[in-house]
Formats: C-alpha cells, sequence, structure tokens
C-alpha cells in the first residue's frame, strides 16, 4: 500500500463519519395534488370515495384541518410552495408566475446541505420560452437535480413531456410546434397518453427514490389528478361510488401507495418525512373545453371521453361534494378555494393518529425544512414562511399575527385568515366572516364588527409595507 493510499484511506475515515439512522438527515417528501378538494379524501369525510393510502398517512400521523394553499391557482400556489413567498407581493393576475433567477427555493436551499432534489410532475412555474433552442430551462436552474413532468397540467397543449432539458419524444431534425386545432404538435413523436401520465410520473418518482436510498434526498412530487381532464386510467374505472371523478382521486390515492410501499421496500419508512396536500381547492364546475383537441387514451374501455367533460358535475349528482362544508373552490377568495388536505407522517417524531387545527398555510413548507435539518434560513429568501415543526411535534405554533393568501386572478382579493376570522380584502368592497359559526361564508359581518376588520386590514398593510412577515 502506498503512502498516497494510506492517507486518501485516513481522509475517508476521519472525514466522512458513518451516519445512523438516528443522526442522518431525513428524506423529505412532498406530494402536491393537483385540484383536490378540502372533502375528496375519506380521511376528510369523503363517503364515495376510498382512499386508504393516504388514510393510512394520516393514522400513522397527523391530520391538520386548518391548512391552506398560498392560493387559490395553481401556478402563485406552486410559486409560493418552493420559494416561502407570498405570492401576492408581485402583484400578478392569474397564472404564469416565475421563479426569478437567484432566488432562493426549497430545492436549492436543501441542495446546498447535502440533498439530492427532483421535480417530478407538473411544474406550471414556466420553462424557456424558446423550446427549440435547448437547454429548456426549469426546475434545473432552480435548484433541482433531476426533472420529469408536464409544463403545466395533461391537458395541456404541449401534449409532451419535458425530462431535464428537452422535450421526451421530439422527432431528430424536426421543429417542435403547437398548431391549433390539431391534435399533437409536429415535432413530436411520442405525445403523453392522458390516462397514463400519472402512472408514468409516479414510476419516474420510484426510480429516483431507488436510485437515490442513500439519501438524503428531496422529492417534489406534483400528480396531475384530480385536475381535469378527468381521466383514470382503465383499473380504476368504476371503482368509486362518485364517478370519473371518484376514480380519478383512487388512482391519485394508489399510487401514493405506491411511493409509500417503495419507502417501506427499501427501509426508508422511517427515515422519511411524508407530506401530502393539495395546491389548491376543487373546481365545483367542470371545464368543458379541451384545447381544441381529441383525448389521448391508452384504453377505450369505460366513459372516459363521453363523461370526462361532465365528472364533476356527475360526482356531485351522485351525492360527493369536492370542498366539504367550505364555500365555492379554485379561483376564489373564500375557504374552498384555498383550505386544503394537509397530512404528515415522520415515525418516531410525529404522534400517529394525531390531528391539528393550527393554522398553516404552504409557504410554511421551506421554514419547517430548514428547521428539521437545523439551519437557518437565507435572508434574501423565503419572506413568508414560518416553521410549522412545533406544531407536527406536538410542541406549540407559530408566532405570527395571521396568514394572506392570494384570493383570485381578477380582483387581486386576498384572504387574511386570523383565528376564526376571515377578511377577504379587496380594492373595494370587502368582506368579513366569522368561519366558526359561519363556515359557508354567508354572513357578511363588515358593518358589525368594523374593529375586527380594521386589525385584519392593518395586519395585510404591515405585512405588505415590511415586504416579509417572518422575523
Amino acid at each position: 500500500m502506498t503512502l498516497r493510499t494510506i492517507l486518501l484511506s485516513a481522509l475517508v475515515v476521519f472525514s466522512v463519519p458513518h451516519l445512523t439512522a438516528e443522526d442522518r438527515l431525513p428524506n423529505i417528501v412532498v406530494i402536491l395534488a393537483d385540484d383536490l378538494g378540502y372533502g375528496d379524501l375519506s380521511c376528510y369525510g369523503a363517503s364515495r370515495i376510498s382512499t386508504p393510502n393516504i388514510d393510512l398517512l394520516a393514522k400513522e400521523g397527523m391530520k391538520m384541518s386548518d391548512a391552506h394553499s398560498a392560493a387559490s391557482l395553481c401556478s402563485p400556489s406552486r410559486y409560493g410552495v418552493l420559494t416561502g413567498k407570498a405570492p401576492w407581493r408581485l402583484h400578478k393576475k392569474g397564472n404564469g408566475y416565475r421563479i426569478a433567477s437567484g432566488q432562493p427555493t426549497m430545492a436549492s436551499f436543501l441542495k446546498e446541505h447535502g440533498y439530492v432534489s427532483a421535480a417530478i410532475g407538473k411544474w406550471h412555474l414556466g420553462y424557456s420560452k424558446d423550446w427549440n433552442q435547448l437547454p429548456i430551462t426549469g426546475p434545473l436552474e432552480v435548484g433541482f437535480d433531476y426533472h420529469f413532468g408536464v409544463p403545466q397540467n395533461h391537458n395541456d397543449s404541449t401534449r409532451a413531456f419535458i425530462e431535464n432539458h428537452d422535450l421526451v419524444g421530439r422527432k431528430p431534425g424536426e421543429e417542435f410546434r403547437i398548431v391549433e386545432g390539431q391534435d399533437f404538435p409536429d415535432g413530436l413523436a411520442e405525445p403523453r397518453v392522458d390516462d397514463q401520465v400519472d402512472t408514468t410520473l409516479t414510476n419516474k418518482a420510484v426510480d429516483f427514490i431507488r436510485k437515490n436510498a442513500g439519501g438524503p434526498f428531496f422529492l417534489y412530487f406534483t400528480p396531475c389528478a384530480p385536475h381535469t381532464h378527468v381521466t383514470p386510467a382503465e383499473d380504476f374505472r368504476g371503482t368509486s361510488k362518485a364517478g370519473l371523478y371518484g376514480d380519478h382521486i383512487q388512482e391519485l390515492d394508489a399510487h401514493v401507495g405506491t411511493l409509500l410501499r417503495t419507502l417501506e421496500d427499501l427501509e426508508l419508512t422511517e427515515e422519511t418525512i411524508v407530506i401530502f396536500t393539495s395546491d389548491n381547492g376543487s373546481t365545483p364546475k367542470d371545464f368543458k373545453g379541451t384545447h381544441g383537441v381529441n383525448l389521448n387514451l391508452a384504453s377505450e374501455a369505460g366513459e372516459v371521453r363521453k363523461k370526462f367533460r361532465t365528472a364533476k358535475e356527475d360526482a356531485k349528482k351522485m351525492g360527493h361534494v369536492t370542498n366539504g362544508i367550505w364555500k365555492d373552490g379554485k379561483g376564489h377568495p373564500y375557504e374552498g378555494g384555498h383550505r386544503v388536505p394537509f397530512v404528515v407522517r415522520w415515525p418516531g417524531k410525529i404522534a400517529a393518529g394525531s390531528e391539528s387545527d393550527a393554522l398553516l398555510t404552504l409557504t410554511d413548507l421551506f421554514a419547517t425544512a430548514a428547521d428539521v435539518i437545523d439551519e437557518e434560513l437565507p435572508e434574501n429568501g423565503a419572506e413568508d414562511s414560518f416553521s410549522v415543526l412545533p406544531v407536527f411535534l406536538g410542541e406549540g405554533q407559530p408566532e405570527r399575527s395571521a396568514i394572506f393568501i392570494q384570493g383570485d386572478g381578477k380582483d387581486e382579493a386576498i384572504s387574511v385568515c386570523a383565528g376564526q376570522w376571515k377578511l377577504i380584502a379587496r380594492a373595494e368592497g370587502s368582506e368579513l366572516y366569522d368561519l366558526s359559526q359561519d363556515p359557508g361564508e354567508s354572513n357578511n359581518l363588515l358593518e358589525e364588527k368594523p374593529e375586527v376588520a380594521a386589525r385584519l386590514r392593518a395586519a395585510l398593510n404591515e405585512a405588505e409595507s415590511k415586504g416579509r412577515t417572518r422575523p
């Protein structure tokens, strides 16, 4: 053995100590469903839909009753999750949010502390504009090590997956071009199959977990269900009592189960924090359009092609209430638009079967991840993120006056939630509700309780003027 070999061996021994299960950094898995309502899971009261795998997460961990997305629309909500910054600060309407160059994200922060990360699923935070000019920039430029996903959703007009910096199945030498009224874009040899999208994404997530089982890893898994198109795979059609919509949710639950079993098979269950939630509330009404193109299905069995346009209305007729007791849904500032299911499991840390009514928003995930690994947040990021790890551990709640949620994309409404009180702050015609007495937000108390409205408005003004809510 040479002297050089001896020195290198000593360096490895003394600089890379063996991590036991007790002191290794935990894996972090965030599963963000798309347009899943508060009432869509059996552990949240759904009687016509069965979600045993997500129910198991709740049974083995904690279920939250007062969790909120950062916005009631997809793109700004996802921006809030990854940046820890309230999307209403950008003063944008609708979708189309992008993470600024150099802006800290959960992925870039965890990468600095030894994590390998993947964004698998719906992205909806923008890519570079010209997809014929490689590389196509996106998740890898904001901290992720691997990406496989769909640009907006499985009903977007690209009909394509993106893997890292390029389209999957691009025709060599041909320009990728979306042609109005044409089923598939030019230059795409392998269009997505609508009823196989989440299966494909789940398989990619499993591959990522297996390849990085040595950890620590951060998996940001964002399946498309149950967003329209409501296109459950053949094996799940007819399995619920809520039509295609219920079937789609039961397929989502099965994919969650696949990930949980993968963790179990690799003996990673106790070393992994799993969070399941939704990007916003559900849409009680169906989206009728298909971007002018036909569905691309692996199986014609069942009535998907016939009923996908009425799936949510059909589910309602069958007795399913997608957002539970809460008013309205996606795209609205009322509770149905942003109060979301939230379950978290960390065996040995979070008490099994526990529940909490602590107020949290999905912007809190960034600070919570920092708390989990006992690292300070970057000063120039996560402006609206508070750690809810103490809530998970049963040790307390964040000290803040309220949370602030982007309500819709039309008039920049902001929902201010503080305890029982809810102010919908608009440029004109604000509304005030006591959710403890009026969960349906039907009795506007603005004139009866002006002092409460003034207090909540003042909290919003302070949050806006300071540019942040966390200390």
